[in-house]
Order: C-alpha cells, then structure tokens, then sequence
C-alpha cells in the first residue's frame, strides 16, 4: 500500500470494479473491511499498484482493468477449442474478431450444449477446472425411460465407471413423457463425457445433454451460439468459488 502519489486511490479501483459508488467504498474501506496483500486498510487515501491483491471481507477484487470473462451457450455440433486442424466449427470462430488471447475454461463435447466460459486469465481457467476447487456443474438431460426414484439413490451413492468410482452431488427427475424423461444432475467432476456415461451406466442413455450452471453461474435464457461479458459481481462470485 502507498500513502504517497503513487499508484491509483483505492476507492477508485474498487468503484471501477464494480463494487460501488466512490463513496460507497470509501465506506467500507472507513469499516475496516477492505485489505490490500494481506494488510487491513485503516484510513482513506491509500494507493494501490496494478497487482495489489485487494479484499473485501477476505473475498478477492479482481481488478484488472483487462480482465476478460465471457458466457458461451454453447451450440450443437461445436467443438470446444480455439481452432481446428479437420476445419470443424469450433468456438474460437467465434471470438477471432476479438483481440485478447482467450482460452475456453474447460471443455463440452461436440453433441452437448450449454454454458462454457471463455477468459484472457489462464489462471482462472485452470482453477475453474481443477479438481480440488471442486466447482459444481448442473446438467439438464433429456433419457431414455422413465426414472424410477432408485436411480438418483445409485447415482448419489456412486457408480463405477471403467477409470474409476464417480458419484453425483445431487440428482432429480425433473419431468417425464412417455418413455423419456428430462433430469437434472449436478457433479465436479471433469472427466470426459462422464455424465453420458453415468447416466448409461444406470440404464438411461442420454439423448440430448445442457450444462445450465457452472458454480454461482447460470445460462439464464441465453440463447445457442450468443457470448455475453461477465457482470462485475459475476466475476467476482467466480473467484469466490475458486477461493
């Protein structure tokens, strides 16, 4: 921290990153709930440098002024990568007008739809999908049959798959017609194709597959093939959930 004219005012970062008004930080700051690389602000007028880590609570600002988060739905038939050697559609396409260097945290199998994230922070991306942060993700599947309640009782006691015991968070059935059903399945896992392949292994194929959340994000009604830039305290529930 700086007391100096160096750097930029804190209550200025934080108001940029979208926590509020100026004053309204300076409010918070005034509280003793703001700390700057570990060490609890206790008067106003302190300075920061771009790589100071700020805090609100304990929970991490980000504060980058080049930061960039973007929601992806997903469509059908697109594989998740930034290029592609056998000239299939990709997601990369979608983004080559843009200038950052961008990378997909995570991936979706071509057949599978739904919310995939997109970041110039490849720190953030590797921490979204690794396993010890253990960030859930909901899936809404369309199977085969209808779902006797035994099943989510298998699934949430774990099934054993060809690399390994894998069991979901939480499961429920969300309707059913006919001889389909629509479930809804959320796990941190991020193996390859692994809610296809337990919901096989119970004994209902998958027939159509959406991730609708991934950790405090949800795909709320964006429509297939539409980026949106993160919302200010989107970003910063992201990195809440990645501690």
């Amino acid at each position: 921290m700086h007391s100096d004219s160096a750097g930029e005012r804190l209550q200025k970062v934080l108001a940029r990153a979208g926590i509020g008004s100026r004053r309204a930080c300076e409010a918070l700051i005034g509280q003793h709930r703001v700390s700057v690389n570990g060490e609890v602000v206790r008067q106003q007028g302190v300075r920061v440098q771009p790589g100071d880590e700020i805090r609100i609570d304990g929970e991490l600002v980000p504060t980058d002024p080049d930061l960039v988060v973007l929601m992806l739905n997903k469509p059908f038939g697109m594989v998740t990568s930034m290029s592609d050697e056998r000239g299939r559609s990709c997601v990369g396409e979608l983004v080559s007008d843009r200038s950052e260097r961008l990378f997909h945290v995570g991936r979706l199998d071509a057949e599978t739809t739904g919310l995939l994230l997109l970041t110039n922070d490849g720190e953030l991306a590797e921490l979204v999908t690794h396993p010890r942060h253990e960030v859930s993700k909901v899936y809404r599947a369309t199977v085969v049959g209808p779902v006797p309640a035994s099943v989510g009782r298998t699934l949430r006691g774990g099934v054993e798959l060809a690399d390994g015991a894998i069991a979901a968070d939480d499961f429920r059935v969300v309707s059913e017609h006919g001889d389909q059903s629509i479930v809804e399945i959320r796990l941190h896992s991020g193996r390859n194709r692994i809610v296809r392949r337990m919901l096989a292994e119970v004994g209902h194929p998958v027939q159509n597959l959406v991730r609708t959340q991934l950790g405090p994000l949800r795909l709320a009604g964006l429509r297939p093939g539409v980026l949106r830039e993160l919302r200010d305290d989107e970003v910063r529930a992201l990195y809440a959930a990645v501690g």
